[in-house]
């Protein structure tokens, strides 16, 4: 066989591998990335302050726009249920699916989207753009780990406010299925919450903030990894910002599935 045609049957494979070998060094760099900063967090020196204005900035200045999303998902479920039930006879479980659905799967996914889309791509921007401005070698020159003053107390905020926000958030999504399937579908709002008390278990919220506290983890952990490791200028940022909010996107929608087959698989 000559050279030509053996290239033509080897450039297929030696593509698979490049792509194969780059994404194992990018998962590589990640874990390293994760390491050093869980590492570098937890050991002296702390910075309280920076954890606490990270606390308020994800979880505090979120909660309109989660509140909201809540609200209206929960009214469009039980809306949407109520219109399938219907042509089964099956109205009544409006209430159960509404309660199971908003704390099961809805509030964790669409508080961790709707965080990512306003927390991970402003700490790209953010820690991106003192990247490019050398700020961060200013602060290696006077002897401060970025990685504990910057990166630790986004990382452990993010996780501690995922939780409390989708707490919040699901009692506003059931709310929102309450308000318009008595308001409008005509359900008598006592039985209603008694189906809702009966249907909902401990175990259900346990799953909702395992679920919360992994993608707190994955929204900051995009957000600062992608903008440590911005370059190139104002195009560099903007890159890495996409690239945050995208790679946020995903980890939470994978993991989310994962969790959700170990537990009920």
């Amino acid at each position: 066989m000559t050279a030509a045609p053996l290239n033509m049957l080897v450039l297929p494979f030696a593509a698979i591998g490049r792509s194969l070998i780059g994404l194992l060094a990018a998962i590589g760099r990640v874990a390293r990335f994760t390491g050093l900063t869980i590492s570098r967090g937890l050991t002296p020196p702390y910075y309280p302050a920076r954890f606490a204005e990270q606390i308020a900035h994800i979880g505090w200045f979120s909660l309109p726009v989660v509140g909201l999303t809540a609200v209206f998902t929960g009214a469009a479920l039980a809306q949407q249920i109520f219109t399938a039930g219907s042509r089964f006879s099956a109205q009544s479980t409006v209430p159960a699916v509404v309660v199971i659905g908003i704390v099961r799967e809805l509030g964790p996914v669409l508080v961790g989207l709707m965080v990512a889309g306003r927390v991970s791509s402003a700490m790209a921007a953010e820690i991106g753009t003192m990247r490019v401005t050398e700020q961060l070698d200013a602060l290696a020159t006077l002897r401060t780990d970025a990685y504990r003053y910057l990166m630790a107390p986004r990382l452990f905020a993010a996780i501690l406010s995922l939780p409390l926000m989708v707490l919040v958030a699901n009692a506003i999504g059931i709310f929102g299925g309450w308000l318009l399937a008595v308001q409008k579908l005509g359900f008598n709002s006592a039985n209603y919450l008694n189906v809702t008390r009966r249907f909902v278990s401990w175990d259900d919220f346990q799953m909702a903030l395992v679920k919360a506290a992994v993608f707190g983890f994955f929204i900051a952990l995009m957000g600062c990894y992608h903008g440590y490791r911005a370059g190139g200028g104002a195009a560099g940022v903007g890159n890495a910002t996409r690239t945050a909010v995208v790679s946020a996107f995903m980890l939470i929608l994978g993991s989310n599935f994962l969790i959700t087959a170990m537990v009920f698989g």
